[in-house]
């Protein structure tokens, strides 16, 4: 018994296109495109909100000597933060600046939700690609009984169909559908602890309203 033995181009091109071609149908390109670059973060870490609460204290500091337009010259990667601070410049209230970071971790929840739909969606489709294989193969073998080499080659199509695509929907789609959904868990709650420094900041650094014109408390109790 030979590794050679279970590769197969027919069957192979059927599953994997076939697949493919199932996730295209069901799945916007975008976030088609999403799931695409999402495998490429696998390897990484979970995410952690502590450098980025350490960043907000370091920027608060700022805030606090220098005023919150000191803020607008500061370098932020992170785009949740990058947002929230912009609106702290122009002046935004604290809970205005939760909202906006309650709606693009939502939004950021739902992107990848997408993408480990997407995944999932692919080991649905390539059991079913097996059997398309499977039923190809058997076609191909009833119609060339007279060629034992042509059943054997036919034979292997249906067989090796079926197992690629066990394969493909067990050890490669589903675990990355389920890993991109640990990480999108972890991600969400992780960012949720960006809101209360970034609210309170907003909220210490937010404009007083001005009194009317001439009045003075000290002049009304006199008076």
């Amino acid at each position: 018994m030979t590794p050679g033995m279970f590769l197969d181009p027919y069957a192979a091109v059927i599953v994997g296109g076939g697949t493919i071609v199932a996730a295209m149908l069901r799945t916007p390109s975008a976030d088609l495109a999403r799931a695409v670059k999402a495998f490429a973060t696998l390897p990484r870490r979970d995410f952690s909100a502590g450098p980025l609460l350490e960043q907000i204290d370091s920027l608060s500091r700022i805030a606090r000597r220098h005023g919150p337009l000191a803020l607008d010259r500061s370098v932020i990667a992170d785009p949740d933060i990058a947002a929230g601070i912009a609106m702290i410049v122009d002046g935004d209230s604290g809970e205005a600046v939760a909202q906006a970071l309650r709606h693009r971790r939502r939004a950021r929840i739902e992107r990848h939700v997408a993408a480990a739909e997407t995944w999932a969606g692919m080991a649905e489709a390539a059991p079913a690609m097996g059997m398309v294989g499977t039923l190809v193969g058997l076609v191909a073998m009833f119609t060339q009984m007279g060629d034992p080499r042509a059943i054997g080659q036919a034979m292997a199509v249906a067989l090796l169909a079926t197992l690629y695509g066990a394969i493909l929907a067990n050890l490669v789609a589903m675990p990355i559908a389920s890993r991109l959904r640990a990480a999108a868990r972890i991600e969400a709650f992780e960012r949720a602890r960006l809101e209360a420094p970034l609210a309170a900041l907003a909220t210490r650094e937010a404009p007083r309203p001005a009194g009317p014109i001439g009045f003075s408390p000290m002049r009304e109790e006199a008076s």
